[in-house]
């Protein structure tokens, strides 16, 4: 049904004319559109398991899980609100409301960047570095269950290889579109 209706809006589109300079749309196909329907199901199941999964087990959203994971990983714990944002694929002001409940769990404390007076640094404490600690196990099971466990391992391999395509051809466009924050995104 799906299929039909996308049909039947393209065959309708594409007969109105365009006007001079402007290129009619390259359609999806057929095999295209239940692709892209399927990993926008996918993806979006997969987030939202992941995210009900966590907040049952450790009282913290997706969002929040991988904050304090991205600190985890860094020097001393400690990353640029920009860094922090950008290795988080969120905006700034969404990163920011979000360390603001971070500390106010305790779990991350924010610090005055000495040689700039705007930036900032996100610091995982040692509260949040144990609450991290607690919730990894049941996430990575759950990454496990939900995702690794459904593939083979060459489709294991396949999705890697697809993402990392992706991922490297998104960034890239991020950067020729100089995006600062997707709301004022030139491209």
């Amino acid at each position: 049904m799906l299929n039909y209706v996308y049909h039947a809006f393209v065959e309708n589109s594409t007969s109105f004319g365009y006007a001079c300079g402007v290129a009619p749309s390259r359609w999806l196909s057929d095999a295209e559109q239940d692709t892209w329907r399927a990993f926008l199901e996918a993806t979006q199941r997969l987030n939202e398991q992941l995210d009900r999964e966590l907040w049952q087990q450790s009282g913290m959203p997706l969002a929040y899980y991988q904050i304090l994971a991205m600190l985890s990983e860094a020097p001393d714990r400690t990353l640029r609100m920009s860094d922090l944002a950008h290795r988080t694929w969120s905006s700034r002001s969404r990163l920011s409301h979000a360390v603001d409940r971070l500390e106010e769990n305790g779990w991350v404390r924010r610090v005055k960047c000495p040689t700039d007076k705007r930036g900032a640094f996100a610091v995982l404490t040692d509260a949040g570095f144990g609450v991290l600690a607690a919730a990894a196990p049941a996430h990575v099971d759950s990454v496990r269950r939900h995702l690794f466990e459904q593939l083979t391992p060459d489709q294991v391999r396949a999705l890697g290889e697809i993402s990392q395509v992706i991922a490297t051809h998104l960034a890239a466009a991020a950067e020729a579109c100089s995006v600062t924050e997707p709301d004022t995104a030139s491209c």
